[in-house]
């Protein structure tokens, strides 16, 4: 039976993420996950993709706080509830535009800024922020934080061995799973097993398949350097995990979205396969 053996939420996205031993669920997916963003001037994300040193920040939520750690630079922390009071950006994600976001005022910013070299903005998703995710799986009333496109990402720990094992033949290094940045890791099936998954259950918790994950350069960015370190693991990935409908692209991990809008998961809760 598979089981849950690692739980990851992303603060704020882009940034480290946070290993936790349970999450719980709201209507935009595990409380705490991405919402927060770093914006540039107009309101447009930043990311790995375009700036690795964000691998470089930490990030910790306790007791309402959201706390920003790098080397060399300290920490700052910001309030992590939303502000009714707090200047509303409009920022944009991908296709989604005009997202109401809440500013984080201009200390935090000025420090980031300080810490990545570039003009940027922190931005929380308060009162105001409403996102539909838009992929084929969503039903009406599936929401989304800050992420690329889906609430959820699980990889199971057998996709990565077999993955790292095809990276060691072709006389690369393997690679760990905070490349992928996933929110749930699964132990206890077979390799790729998760693809396959129209929808999970973990007690009165419900996932729904929400898609293949098309991998991109952060897989190749050391998630507490902030170095890239060459081409793996896209250039294996590139060998057998082609997408059928869009070759340039390669999969590794499925994008969930939770039928259930509340509950919580666990390390350790087993995590059943279902029609």
């Amino acid at each position: 039976m598979p089981r849950i053996t690692g739980l990851f939420i992303y603060p704020v996205k882009s940034l480290r993420g946070c290993a936790v031993s349970s999450a719980e669920f709201d209507a935009l997916g595990f409380v705490g996950d991405r919402r927060f963003m770093v914006v540039d001037s107009t309101g447009r994300f930043l990311t790995q993709r375009v700036l690795p040193t964000m691998a470089r920040i930490a990030t910790q939520l306790s007791a309402g706080t959201l706390t920003l750690s790098a080397d060399g630079a300290g920490s700052i922390a910001v309030p992590a509830a939303s502000d009714p009071s707090a200047p509303l950006r409009q920022v944009s994600v991908w296709k989604a535009e005009g997202l109401q976001a809440e500013d984080c005022g201009d200390v935090v910013a000025l420090w980031l800024t300080n810490f990545l070299g570039t003009p940027v903005r922190l931005v929380r998703a308060g009162a105001r922020f409403h996102r539909a995710v838009t992929k084929s799986a969503a039903r009406p009333g599936d929401l989304v934080h800050f992420g690329d496109a889906e609430p959820l990402l699980i990889i199971s720990q057998a996709s990565l061995d077999d993955l790292n094992d095809r990276i060691q033949q072709n006389g690369g290094t393997p690679v760990p799973m905070d490349r992928f940045r996933p929110n749930i890791v699964v132990a206890g099936c077979e390799a790729f097993a998760e693809d396959t998954w129209p929808r999970l259950r973990s007690g009165a918790v419900v996932l729904r398949h929400g898609g293949l994950c098309a991998r991109c350069i952060v897989t190749t960015t050391d998630q507490l350097t902030g170095e890239r370190e060459g081409k793996e693991p896209l250039k294996t990935l590139a060998t057998f995990r082609r997408d059928a409908q869009d070759p340039t692209d390669v999969n590794f991990g499925v994008n969930l979205i939770h039928e259930t809008k509340q509950g919580t998961l666990r390390v350790g809760d087993e995590i059943t396969p279902a029609a």
